[in-house]
Order: structure tokens, then C-alpha cells, then sequence
């Protein structure tokens, strides 16, 4: 068997094994959402964080300032957070580059998980685009889905509001900042650490590579330095899924950059 046969094959075997593995975690939020997932006034409890995170997921939290309520609504958080799902839709074979545009590989496949299939939908159902087209693209329709799955599985809590007395609004919240803070600590040490990027969990580089790119403020504010190219770039090299992965992640991480979204302000 020819070396390009077997890397073909070992990939479409951890595809099928990725696939499983994501909607497993689908079904399980599915099952969490037959509990009450609807605001919680005062101090009902919250069922705690529950399952695996997505990329999306994480990188959702990781704009997530933890002495302050979620801020869902910011523009660059949004791109991040599409761009966590359009790595995760890479990396499980779903998606692919067609001479830089954004490719389904099929227009049936699902990964059981809402964020991602939403994605997909929304993917298959629009005219063609580039990758950085793709991370500002109703971008927030992907942070909402995340938001929304943050709920069910208890790392956010929603509060019902009344704007002026009058509007009901309501506030999202995290349930355990001390988890949040916790994830971004973990991410620091992969941005700035002295493990090398080759000894760094493929998903773990992937989700430090998007948020160095993006620089959020809670990940990378105040005086601590910006984190390096290199070490991004390392990062990205990491990315699982097809021999064009690690390009695609950089090319994202590209699409993030302040510079390149040409925001006046960081998350």
C-alpha cells in the first residue's frame, strides 16, 4: 500500500471515529435539553458543565471575560467562534478547499452536534466563499448556537431581565467562572509555555492558534505581551484532519488577526 493510500485511509478512519465520538456528544446535549433550560430566576440550581466542549465552544469561552457577564454580542468574538466551527467541520472531513473556497464534502453527512450541523446548513445553502469570507459571514448566527449550547450544558446561566422595567431581555452569565478561568489558563500556557507546539494535543493547539490570532482581551489583555507568529503558525501546523488542514487553520488564524478584520478594538 502506497504511503498516500494509508494516510488517506488512517484519516478517513478517525473521521468515521471523530464523527461518532461528536455526535455521541450531540445526542447527550440533546438529552439535557428535555431538562429546563429556560432562564432561571433568583437561585435555582444549575446542572453543572456537562460533556465534551467543541472548538467553537471553547473558543466562545475564551472571549469570556470571567469577572464580567458574557459578552456574546462582539463582533470579533463571533468571528472567533466561526472560526472554531469551520476548523472542527475541516478537521472532521466535512468540510473542504475546492481551489480556495469553502467545499461540504457531501451534502448529507451530519455531526450530531448543533453548532456544526447549523453551520453545514448554512454552508451548503449559500453561494460560494473563501475561508476568510466564511469567519465574518453571519458570523453570529454560529456564536448564538454555541451561546445557546453553553446553556444546556450548564456553563452558562441565563437570567431574565426587564430593560427599563418594561422589555424582557435576558443576561447570560457564566455558571463557573472558576472553569472558565481554568480553560484559559490552560490556553496561556499553550500560547506562551515552553512545550514545544509538537508535544501540544492536536484540538488543544488548534484552539490556542485561533485565540492568539484573534488576541482576546481576556486571553491575552492587559500587560502581557502579544503571543508570537511563530508560535501561532507551530500551532496551526498541529491541525488534525486532512494533509490541507494546517493550512486552512492558518489561513483562518490570518482572517483573525486585528489587523485583518481591521477592528479598532481587540474583544
Amino acid at each position: 500500500m502506497s504511503q498516500d493510500l494509508r494516510r488517506a485511509t488512517s484519516f478517513s478512519d478517525r473521521r468515521q471515529q471523530d464523527l461518532t465520538t461528536v455526535g455521541e456528544a450531540g445526542e447527550a446535549c440533546q438529552r439535557l435539553i428535555g431538562r429546563r433550560t429556560t432562564p432561571r430566576p433568583g437561585g435555582d440550581p444549575m446542572p453543572p458543565p456537562h460533556g465534551p466542549l467543541s472548538l467553537p465552544a471553547r473558543l466562545w469561552l475564551l472571549a469570556q471575560d470571567t469577572g464580567r457577564p458574557a459578552v456574546e454580542d462582539a463582533a470579533p468574538a463571533q468571528r472567533l467562534v466561526r472560526a472554531g466551527a469551520l476548523a472542527e467541520l475541516v478537521r472532521l472531513g466535512l468540510l473542504v478547499d475546492d481551489d480556495g473556497i469553502v467545499t461540504p464534502a457531501d451534502l448529507d453527512s451530519r455531526t450530531g452536534d448543533a453548532v456544526l450541523d447549523g453551520l453545514l446548513d448554512l454552508v451548503r445553502e449559500s453561494l460560494p466563499h473563501g475561508w476568510r469570507t466564511w469567519v465574518r459571514l453571519r458570523a453570529r448566527l454560529t456564536s448564538d448556537a454555541a451561546r445557546e449550547q453553553l446553556v444546556v450544558r450548564g456553563w452558562l446561566r441565563a437570567e431574565r431581565k426587564r430593560v427599563f422595567g418594561v422589555f424582557p431581555s435576558v443576561d447570560h452569565r457564566l455558571a463557573s467562572p472558576e472553569r472558565v478561568a481554568a480553560l484559559r489558563d490552560g490556553t496561556r500556557r499553550v500560547l506562551y509555555g515552553p512545550v514545544p507546539a509538537e508535544e501540544v494535543g492536536e484540538r488543544d493547539a488548534a484552539v490556542a492558534a485561533l485565540a492568539g490570532a484573534a488576541r482576546p482581551r481576556a486571553l491575552t489583555g492587559g500587560a502581557r505581551r502579544a503571543p508570537s507568529g511563530e508560535r501561532i503558525d507551530r500551532l496551526a501546523g498541529r491541525a488534525a484532519g486532512p494533509p490541507d488542514a494546517p493550512r486552512i487553520v492558518r489561513e483562518l488564524c490570518a482572517a483573525l488577526a486585528p489587523a485583518a478584520t481591521g477592528a479598532a478594538a481587540r474583544v
